[in-house]
């Protein structure tokens, strides 16, 4: 689901200061969300009256999708590219996405760039 980013990834200076973390995504109510990678559906049910999905990946890192009417549950195992629900109308425009390493949040866009490092042998 490419979409234009609304709203920009703004964390607190504190954990517990208003902020926003995550992205805003540009896209018309009744798109595909699909899974940013592979993993495992760690959520997918309400959060404060917004339908939520959320994926665990192998990195650990968690990423949550808002509002998402869910297609998945619980438990099943996504791959990068998978729908996994459909986009309802929310509070702002567009799909909200977001990204959690632990107790940390991240910029979901910069996941976008994550690259493996591979080591050639040296001949």
């Amino acid at each position: 689901m490419p979409g234009d980013v609304v709203k920009h990834y703004d964390p607190p200076a504190q954990r517990w200061l208003p902020g926003h973390r995550g992205v805003d995504l540009a896209a018309p109510i009744g798109s595909a969300v699909r899974a940013s990678g592979d993993g495992v559906v760690h959520f997918a049910g309400m959060v404060a009256g917004t339908p939520t999905v959320s994926v665990m990946h192998a990195d650990g890192i968690r990423t949550t999708y808002q509002p998402v009417r869910w297609s998945v549950q619980r438990g099943d195992r996504v791959r990068r590219g998978d729908v996994i629900g459909t986009l309802e109308a929310g509070q702002d425009p567009g799909l909200h996405w977001g990204a959690l390493r632990g107790r940390d949040y991240l910029n979901p866009l910069d996941l976008l760039w994550l690259r493996p490092i591979v080591l050639k042998p040296v001949e």
